[in-house]
């Protein structure tokens, strides 16, 4: 494989804003699997504010972290969540058509099941499951948007198939591996 050589291995996590941490983190065990690795702000701790965290993290002025909380999904990058305070108003929901992250994909053997646990446990589904198309086709290569209870899209993903772009490079896309990764 021809990758660029780099220091950077991979993504480590991404960070996502809720409204209330205890509610998200039970809505992404139900629907994804995931597990709670550690909280590293809690309510009983004073919160994090201030002008230092305002520049260190570009957060709102007068926005107060009030609880922080690492969890895994299976064998892949962390997801890092924040409950804020913030002065004012809170912002709309962000769209996929907005500038920044507009998803994070997951990825599933049985996308199916994986979209009956997400709505089951609160989120909507889009339509779908969709045939993955053009460079990205093959059999049963499949994706499905969803929202979560909070407003962020979500991914559902399969391509147990070879995806058609790999008959013309050596190059491939991260593949999580078979089954669930415990360490």
């Amino acid at each position: 494989m021809n990758y660029q050589k780099t220091e950077v291995r991979a993504i480590d996590h991404i960070g996502i804003t809720v409204p209330d941490i205890e509610s998200a983190s039970r809505f992404l065990e139900e629907a994804l699997g995931a597990t709670t690795i550690y909280d590293n702000v809690i309510p009983s701790d004073p919160p994090q504010r201030g002008a230092e965290t305002e520049q260190k993290l570009g957060v709102a002025k007068g926005a107060a972290i009030v609880h922080m909380r690492m969890m895994r999904i299976g064998d892949g990058a962390c997801i890092e969540l924040f409950e804020m305070k913030v002065p004012g108003e809170r912002q709309r929901d962000i769209i996929p058509s907005d500038l920044g992250l507009q998803h994070f994909a997951v990825y599933t053997e049985d996308i199916e099941a994986t979209a009956k646990k997400f709505e089951q446990a609160g989120g909507r589904l889009l339509t779908g499951p969709n045939e993955m198309l053009g460079r990205e086709g093959g059999e049963g290569n499949q994706f499905l948007y969803a929202v979560t209870p909070w407003g962020s899209f979500v991914e559902l993903i399969t391509y147990p198939s070879e995806l058609e772009i790999e008959r013309t490079t050596p190059l491939r896309r991260w593949k999580p591996r078979p089954g669930r990764d415990e360490h």
